[in-house]
């Protein structure tokens, strides 16, 4: 199920401090505020081998902001499950982190040229990178 495994990205139950089996309880814990550690933990999994996770992390929250606290917003939750939305669903088809990544950070030509990563920063973003994903996993014409 893909809502465990966004949970996965999040940090799993060891981060969540519960466990995830549905969408439900994936959308409790992003309107109550996922713990900082779930966006550090995602950014790591997203951005290209080399280029530092903070960049990601700092894009969504201010880093004075982040280094004070200790969960996210609802909004910042709600930023930062999208984005371990798109690479659980990336690393589902690519089967693996290291392709994931690449392609995440790969300009793509139907995202006019941009990468799959920053594309997913706002919902239809990410709506249009799932729709590039499923296209392609579907053999449809791209």
């Amino acid at each position: 199920m893909i809502a465990q495994r966004v949970a996965d990205v999040l940090g799993g139950s060891i981060v969540l401090r519960t466990r995830v089996r549905s969408w439900q309880d994936l959308d409790r814990l992003v309107r109550a505020g996922l713990p900082k550690r779930s966006l550090q933990l995602v950014a790591q999994r997203a951005v290209a081998a080399g280029s530092p996770p903070s960049a990601l992390v700092y894009a969504i929250v201010p880093s004075a902001t982040f280094k004070r606290r200790t969960r996210l917003s609802p909004d910042e939750s709600a930023r930062t499950e999208r984005l371990a939305r798109v690479v659980a669903l990336v690393e589902d088809m690519a089967g693996d982190e290291d392709a994931a990544r690449a392609f995440l950070n790969r300009p793509h030509p139907l995202l006019e040229h941009e990468t799959p990563l920053a594309v997913a920063h706002t919902e239809l973003g990410a709506r249009l990178v799932e729709n590039l994903l499923y296209s392609i996993e579907h053999g449809l014409p791209l």
